[in-house]
Protein backbone atom coordinates (compact mmCIF):
# COMPACT_ATOMS: atom_id res chain seq x y z
CA UNK A 1 0.00 0.00 0.00
CA UNK A 2 1.14 3.39 -0.91
CA UNK A 3 1.81 6.42 1.58
CA UNK A 4 -0.37 8.46 -0.97
CA UNK A 5 -3.25 5.83 -0.49
CA UNK A 6 -5.19 6.21 2.74
CA UNK A 7 -4.27 2.88 5.07
CA UNK A 8 -6.72 0.21 5.16
CA UNK A 9 -7.82 1.11 9.44
CA UNK A 10 -6.71 4.62 10.13
CA UNK A 11 -8.32 5.83 7.09
CA UNK A 12 -5.55 8.62 6.48
CA UNK A 13 -3.23 9.20 4.13
CA UNK A 14 0.05 10.96 3.90
CA UNK A 15 -0.07 14.84 5.20
CA UNK A 16 -3.07 13.73 7.97
CA UNK A 17 -0.87 13.06 10.50
CA UNK A 18 2.50 14.58 12.30
CA UNK A 19 5.76 12.77 12.72
CA UNK A 20 4.91 13.23 16.86
CA UNK A 21 1.89 10.93 17.84
CA UNK A 22 0.24 10.32 21.05
CA UNK A 23 -1.24 7.25 21.36
CA UNK A 24 -4.07 6.42 23.94
CA UNK A 25 -6.14 3.20 24.29
CA UNK A 26 -9.37 5.21 24.62
CA UNK A 27 -10.80 7.21 21.00
CA UNK A 28 -13.15 8.93 23.50
CA UNK A 29 -9.96 10.74 25.22
CA UNK A 30 -8.68 11.90 22.22
CA UNK A 31 -10.43 15.02 22.16
CA UNK A 32 -9.05 15.84 25.73
CA UNK A 33 -5.43 15.45 24.62
CA UNK A 34 -6.06 17.57 20.87
CA UNK A 35 -7.08 20.82 23.23
CA UNK A 36 -3.77 20.83 24.08
CA UNK A 37 -2.57 21.33 20.70
CA UNK A 38 -2.41 24.61 19.16
CA UNK A 39 -5.53 24.61 15.91
CA UNK A 40 -6.81 21.14 16.36
CA UNK A 41 -8.43 19.76 13.50
CA UNK A 42 -10.32 16.48 13.50
CA UNK A 43 -9.20 14.03 11.03
CA UNK A 44 -11.92 11.16 11.11
CA UNK A 45 -12.56 7.95 13.02
CA UNK A 46 -12.57 4.27 11.94
CA UNK A 47 -13.07 1.24 13.71
CA UNK A 48 -11.32 1.84 17.70
CA UNK A 49 -8.91 4.68 15.78
CA UNK A 50 -10.03 8.35 16.27
CA UNK A 51 -7.62 10.81 15.14
CA UNK A 52 -6.58 14.93 15.30
CA UNK A 53 -3.89 16.57 14.42
CA UNK A 54 -2.91 19.94 15.46
CA UNK A 55 0.96 21.66 16.12
CA UNK A 56 2.65 22.05 19.14
CA UNK A 57 5.90 24.91 19.16
CA UNK A 58 5.06 24.89 15.25
CA UNK A 59 5.47 21.26 14.26
CA UNK A 60 2.76 18.77 13.18
CA UNK A 61 1.43 16.50 15.79
CA UNK A 62 -1.36 14.17 15.98
CA UNK A 63 -3.53 11.70 18.52
CA UNK A 64 -4.62 8.35 17.47
CA UNK A 65 -6.26 6.12 19.86
CA UNK A 66 -5.16 2.44 19.28
CA UNK A 67 -8.01 -0.01 21.46
CA UNK A 68 -7.27 -2.10 23.79
CA UNK A 69 -4.31 -4.25 23.51
CA UNK A 70 -1.54 -5.13 21.12
CA UNK A 71 -2.77 -6.27 18.07
CA UNK A 72 -4.75 -3.01 17.33
CA UNK A 73 -2.13 -0.72 18.70
CA UNK A 74 0.40 -2.61 16.46
CA UNK A 75 -1.81 -1.80 13.51
CA UNK A 76 -2.20 1.63 14.00
CA UNK A 77 1.64 1.96 14.77
CA UNK A 78 2.48 0.37 11.49
CA UNK A 79 0.17 2.59 9.39
CA UNK A 80 0.79 5.84 10.70
CA UNK A 81 4.45 5.26 10.45
CA UNK A 82 3.72 4.17 6.51
CA UNK A 83 2.77 8.00 6.28
CA UNK A 84 5.31 10.04 7.99
CA UNK A 85 4.72 8.92 11.96
CA UNK A 86 7.86 8.57 13.89
CA UNK A 87 8.03 9.46 17.19
CA UNK A 88 5.18 7.73 20.10
CA UNK A 89 4.28 8.62 23.22
CA UNK A 90 1.59 5.62 24.52
CA UNK A 91 -0.54 7.82 27.07
CA UNK A 92 -2.71 5.35 29.22
CA UNK A 93 -3.76 4.07 32.02
CA UNK A 94 -2.81 1.04 34.36
CA UNK A 95 -2.73 -0.91 37.53
CA UNK A 96 -0.46 -0.61 40.31
CA UNK A 97 1.79 -4.15 41.07
CA UNK A 98 4.85 -2.39 43.15
CA UNK A 99 3.12 -1.41 46.42
CA UNK A 100 4.98 2.10 45.89
CA UNK A 101 2.68 2.69 43.12
CA UNK A 102 -0.55 4.50 44.32
CA UNK A 103 -4.03 5.24 42.57
CA UNK A 104 -2.86 8.87 41.03
CA UNK A 105 0.65 8.31 40.44
CA UNK A 106 2.49 8.61 36.90
CA UNK A 107 4.21 5.51 35.81
CA UNK A 108 6.98 5.74 33.24
CA UNK A 109 7.51 2.52 31.77
CA UNK A 110 11.09 1.43 30.52
CA UNK A 111 10.80 -1.61 29.33
CA UNK A 112 7.52 -4.17 29.06
CA UNK A 113 7.36 -7.61 30.35
CA UNK A 114 6.23 -9.81 26.76
CA UNK A 115 3.21 -11.75 28.27
CA UNK A 116 1.09 -11.21 25.48
CA UNK A 117 1.78 -12.56 21.69
CA UNK A 118 2.16 -9.61 18.75
CA UNK A 119 5.09 -8.94 19.76
CA UNK A 120 6.50 -12.53 19.18
CA UNK A 121 5.56 -11.48 15.15
CA UNK A 122 7.64 -9.01 15.12
CA UNK A 123 10.88 -10.51 16.82
CA UNK A 124 11.99 -13.76 18.81
CA UNK A 125 11.37 -14.56 22.45
CA UNK A 126 15.02 -13.82 23.56
CA UNK A 127 14.13 -9.89 22.21
CA UNK A 128 13.40 -7.44 24.69
CA UNK A 129 10.54 -4.80 25.16
CA UNK A 130 12.71 -1.62 25.67
CA UNK A 131 11.29 1.93 25.84
CA UNK A 132 13.24 4.28 23.64
CA UNK A 133 15.46 5.92 25.93
CA UNK A 134 15.35 9.87 24.66
CA UNK A 135 11.24 8.96 24.90
CA UNK A 136 11.65 7.97 28.41
CA UNK A 137 14.00 10.48 29.57
CA UNK A 138 11.59 13.31 28.42
CA UNK A 139 8.59 11.56 30.14
CA UNK A 140 10.52 11.16 33.14
CA UNK A 141 11.54 14.81 33.34
CA UNK A 142 8.38 16.10 32.42
CA UNK A 143 6.68 14.09 35.07
CA UNK A 144 9.02 15.30 37.86
CA UNK A 145 8.84 18.74 36.77
CA UNK A 146 4.71 18.79 36.94
CA UNK A 147 5.38 17.65 40.23
CA UNK A 148 3.61 14.12 39.71
CA UNK A 149 4.74 11.06 42.13
CA UNK A 150 6.48 9.26 39.40
CA UNK A 151 7.76 5.71 38.92
CA UNK A 152 10.06 4.50 36.51
CA UNK A 153 10.62 1.01 35.59
CA UNK A 154 9.01 -2.71 34.02
CA UNK A 155 5.54 -2.99 33.53
CA UNK A 156 3.71 -6.29 32.60
CA UNK A 157 1.72 -6.02 29.65
CA UNK A 158 -0.75 -8.52 29.03
CA UNK A 159 -3.86 -9.45 26.34
CA UNK A 160 -6.79 -10.89 28.88
CA UNK A 161 -7.70 -7.99 31.08
CA UNK A 162 -9.78 -10.92 33.48
CA UNK A 163 -6.88 -13.10 33.33
CA UNK A 164 -5.42 -10.23 35.72
CA UNK A 165 -8.39 -9.58 37.65
CA UNK A 166 -10.04 -13.48 37.88
CA UNK A 167 -7.07 -15.25 37.33
CA UNK A 168 -8.95 -18.03 39.65
CA UNK A 169 -11.65 -18.70 37.05
CA UNK A 170 -9.23 -19.61 34.65
CA UNK A 171 -8.37 -23.15 33.52
CA UNK A 172 -4.58 -21.95 33.26
CA UNK A 173 -5.28 -19.96 37.04
CA UNK A 174 -1.50 -22.27 38.18
CA UNK A 175 0.45 -20.37 35.58
CA UNK A 176 -1.24 -16.69 35.89
CA UNK A 177 -0.89 -16.95 39.60
CA UNK A 178 2.42 -18.18 39.43
CA UNK A 179 3.67 -15.19 37.05
CA UNK A 180 1.97 -12.91 38.93
CA UNK A 181 3.85 -13.67 41.63
CA UNK A 182 7.05 -13.30 39.51
CA UNK A 183 6.35 -10.00 38.54
CA UNK A 184 5.87 -8.57 42.14
CA UNK A 185 9.38 -10.60 43.56
CA UNK A 186 10.74 -8.78 40.18
CA UNK A 187 9.50 -5.01 41.08
CA UNK A 188 7.30 -4.91 38.37
CA UNK A 189 5.45 -1.63 38.48
CA UNK A 190 2.04 -1.99 36.92
CA UNK A 191 0.29 -3.91 34.27
CA UNK A 192 -1.37 -2.77 31.45
CA UNK A 193 -1.72 -3.85 27.49
CA UNK A 194 -0.06 -2.38 24.93
CA UNK A 195 3.41 -1.19 25.84
CA UNK A 196 5.34 -4.41 24.58
CA UNK A 197 3.56 -4.57 21.24
CA UNK A 198 4.54 -0.92 20.80
CA UNK A 199 7.92 -1.42 22.22
CA UNK A 200 9.08 -4.43 19.98
CA UNK A 201 7.32 -2.86 17.06
CA UNK A 202 8.59 0.59 16.81
CA UNK A 203 12.26 -1.30 16.95
CA UNK A 204 11.26 -3.62 14.18
CA UNK A 205 9.95 0.24 11.66
CA UNK A 206 12.93 1.60 13.40
CA UNK A 207 11.24 4.44 15.38
CA UNK A 208 10.84 6.14 18.68
CA UNK A 209 8.05 4.69 21.34
CA UNK A 210 7.60 5.24 24.95
CA UNK A 211 4.89 5.02 27.80
CA UNK A 212 3.60 6.63 30.67
CA UNK A 213 0.38 6.24 32.62
CA UNK A 214 -1.88 7.31 35.09
CA UNK A 215 -2.35 4.63 37.90
CA UNK A 216 -6.20 3.92 38.63
CA UNK A 217 -5.80 1.52 41.22
CA UNK A 218 -3.49 -1.22 42.63
CA UNK A 219 -5.17 -4.45 43.71
CA UNK A 220 -1.57 -5.58 45.74
CA UNK A 221 -1.98 -1.95 48.16
CA UNK A 222 -6.00 -3.58 48.31
CA UNK A 223 -5.19 -6.90 49.50
CA UNK A 224 -2.51 -5.19 51.77
CA UNK A 225 -5.66 -3.28 53.20
CA UNK A 226 -3.51 0.11 52.28
CA UNK A 227 -5.24 3.56 51.34
CA UNK A 228 -6.48 2.97 47.89
CA UNK A 229 -8.87 5.41 46.19
CA UNK A 230 -9.66 4.35 42.45
CA UNK A 231 -9.14 7.10 40.34
CA UNK A 232 -10.02 7.17 36.70
CA UNK A 233 -8.64 10.82 35.71
CA UNK A 234 -6.34 10.96 33.43
CA UNK A 235 -5.52 14.37 32.83
CA UNK A 236 -2.01 14.01 34.60
CA UNK A 237 -0.65 11.29 32.07
CA UNK A 238 -1.84 13.43 29.43
CA UNK A 239 -0.34 16.24 30.86
CA UNK A 240 2.53 13.96 31.36
CA UNK A 241 3.09 12.88 28.11
CA UNK A 242 2.30 16.46 25.79
CA UNK A 243 5.09 18.44 27.75
CA UNK A 244 7.42 15.09 27.12
CA UNK A 245 6.56 15.20 23.43
CA UNK A 246 7.44 19.58 23.66
CA UNK A 247 10.89 18.27 25.17
CA UNK A 248 11.81 15.97 22.04
CA UNK A 249 10.51 18.57 19.46
CA UNK A 250 12.66 21.29 21.01
CA UNK A 251 15.99 19.00 20.86
CA UNK A 252 15.15 17.68 17.60
CA UNK A 253 14.54 21.26 16.01
CA UNK A 254 18.02 21.76 18.26
CA UNK A 255 19.50 18.84 15.97
CA UNK A 256 18.80 20.45 13.05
Amino acid sequence: MQATEKQYHIQCQEGDVGRYVLLPGDPGRCEAIARHFDNPVHIGMNREYNIWTGTLLGEKVSVCSTGIGGPSAAIAMEELVKIGADTFIRVGTCGGIHLDVKPGDVVVATGAIRFEHTSYEYAPVEYPAVANFEVTAALKEASEELGYDTHTGIVQCKDSFYGQHSPEKSPVYYELLNKWESWKRLGVKASEMESAALFVVADALGVRCGSCFHAVWNQEREKAGMFMPMTEDTSSAIKVGIEAMKKLILRDQAKK
